[in-house]
């Protein structure tokens, strides 16, 4: 922290003024005296009365204003010492690395998901055993995709059965979950929604997309936790999802935010990653939803567009024109 000025030379500079308005006293005081000695006698009470403000006007103005300079001079230094301890603490923050609470927080939710991804990249024979068959209550987030038709003339080959096909569909609610992203490094939920969707090859490409996407707004400032998005009629998802555009879905814009608006219309005129980033982006979640829709209930609907995933797709879509 920056030292405090010197007190001793604070004195000095006090005594020096202090020196130059006793000598200005004094020497007003000797003119006078020695004008009461060359002056004529007989001015009465009024003389003495005008020869003592004459005196002592003068002085009592030269102390007021050495006691003023005194006073200046104590505020600034009291200003200046104050100023560099401000400047130390903002230092001292910085070197320590501190951060508002939201970014920390979402710096964190970063990392936990980077680190999960790696744990998945090297899992190999992990199971969750509630998961392992399907059921009644564990409903299918994707419509499965039409196997082709085995004739004579094109047997199959036996190959063997793929190990996407033993494997229990993605459920709704993990589905919902994933494209949440995990709250923080403690959300196992989160952790266990991602692991499963991330193991599907039509969601792992939207949730990959998405977070490439989110990680570049992140950049600007912008975070989905911050955005407050006008909620739409499931009828309205339900029309994108069948491939109606423009201003009849308009709705599905519900982001008003205008500098997110203009931070992201701006990263996307300038910086080409970004640009082919939110495009894949938007087609990988237009591709993915109108397989989403079709075993989604409307309540579904309105939870997947509370995600940070289809907030994302809202911002990225008004800017894009998609609901223009």
């Amino acid at each position: 922290m920056t030292e405090p000025l010197d007190p001793g030379a604070t004195r000095s500079r006090f005594s020096a003024s202090e020196a130059v308005a006793a000598a200005l006293s004094l020497i007003w005081l000797v003119a006078v005296g020695a004008y009461m000695l060359t002056a004529p006698e007989g001015s009465g009470a009024l003389g003495l009365v005008m020869t003592l403000m004459m005196v002592f006007l003068p002085i009592a103005l030269i102390w007021v204003t050495v006691t003023t300079l005194r006073s200046v001079q104590e505020l600034r230094a009291e200003a200046t010492r104050l100023q560099s301890s401000v400047e130390a603490m903002r230092a001292a923050y910085v070197q320590q690395g501190v951060q508002p609470s939201v970014e920390m927080k979402l710096n964190e939710i970063e990392r936990a998901t980077k680190s999960a991804e790696t744990v998945l990249a090297t899992f190999t024979s992990r199971r969750d055993a509630s998961l392992s068959q399907p059921s009644a209550d564990r409903k299918a987030a994707l419509a499965a995709p039409a196997k082709p038709a085995v004739t004579e003339d094109q047997p199959a080959l036996a190959l063997g059965t793929p190990a996407e096909d033993l494997r229990a569909p993605l459920s709704v609610a993990d589905f919902i979950r994933a494209l949440q992203f995990p709250e923080s490094a403690e959300d196992r939920d989160g952790f266990r929604a991602l692991r499963m969707a991330l193991e599907d090859r039509a969601v792992a490409k939207l949730i990959r997309a998405a977070q490439d996407v989110l990680t570049l707004l992140s950049q600007e400032g912008i975070y989905m936790d911050d955005l407050k998005p006008e909620r739409a009629r499931p009828e309205l998802w339900r029309s994108f999802a069948h491939g109606e555009r423009g201003r009849g879905i308009s709705g599905l814009g519900g982001i008003r935010d205008r500098s997110s608006l203009a931070l992201t219309a701006g990263r996307m005129r300038e910086d080409p990653i970004f640009r082919d980033a939110a495009h894949h982006f938007l087609r990988t979640f237009d591709k993915t939803f109108a397989e989403f829709e079709k075993n989604a209930s409307d309540a579904e609907l309105i939870d997947l567009a509370d995600t940070r995933t289809a907030r994302a797709f809202m911002l990225v879509g008004r800017v894009t024109g998609v609901f223009d």
